[in-house]
């Protein structure tokens, strides 16, 4: 029988697989091919995919062409977190890219807006996702939480690597895995911003399921060990 985990809010939940999703933003991008080749043979899970617009978030990164040149250069699950206004006009392209799963942020658009990125994300047979800032609250999620395959509670500010685990997200992440458990269990819970082998193992008691690693992985002498001790924290 497999171990069960009681959260501090007293759900009770089957002990689950971890899943590991580095971002590329910590990777070396003359390299990105061979970069990913490395994770995913180290044991990643995902791989995580920020895309920023410089005007949702202040920074600009990646989009749609290096997407397609690393949709040719890995099998990897591909998760691409959209850090962009208006989500809802890339939504396909995004898809049609090689994006497995698209994430879209709530504070992005409208409602409506959302669930139009969504349904065009489902319609061309793709995952989607639904992700909060810091200061969102955890209720945010409940209009997409029955329509999404993964919810992303962001643990730092969006836009720039590198920053401090916020650990006042904790309460919210256990109230989206509460959430999840009541409206929609087969729904991923994923955690993003300062995750290393000690805050990984309070973001897995609170109940994230899909932890997203920059540094600690990227910047890892041993890249597997990494994975390895993140999944077992």
């Amino acid at each position: 029988m497999k171990p069960e985990i009681l959260t501090s809010n007293g759900i009770r939940k089957e002990s689950m697989m971890i899943k590991i999703a580095p971002s590329i933003l910590s990777a070396d991008f003359s390299r990105l091919g061979a970069e990913v080749e490395d994770i995913r043979l180290g044991g990643a899970d995902y791989v995580h995919f920020d895309v920023m617009d410089g005007r949702f978030v202040p920074n600009i990164s990646i989009g749609i062409p290096v997407l397609k040149s690393l949709r040719a250069a890995t099998e990897l699950f591909i998760d691409a977190h959209l850090m962009i206004e208006e989500p809802v006009r890339y939504a396909e392209a995004f898809c049609r890219a090689g994006a497995d799963l698209v994430n879209f942020h709530v504070e992005a658009d409208s409602e409506e807006n959302i669930l139009a990125a969504i349904e065009k994300t489902r319609a061309l047979g793709k995952k989607s996702g639904v992700t909060l800032k810091p200061g969102t609250a955890a209720e945010a999620a409940l209009p997409f939480i029955e329509k999404v395959d993964l919810i992303l509670v962001m643990t730092v500010e969006p836009g720039f690597g590198g920053q401090s685990f916020m650990h006042g997200m904790l309460p919210k992440i256990e109230t989206i895995r509460g959430y999840i458990e009541r409206y929609h269990p087969l729904c991923e819970l994923e955690v993003d911003g300062g995750i290393d082998k000690n805050t990984a193992a309070l973001v897995k008691t609170a109940g994230a399921d899909v932890l997203v690693a920059g540094s600690s992985v990227f910047k890892a002498q041993d890249r597997a060990k990494a994975i390895c001790e993140l999944k077992n924290a």
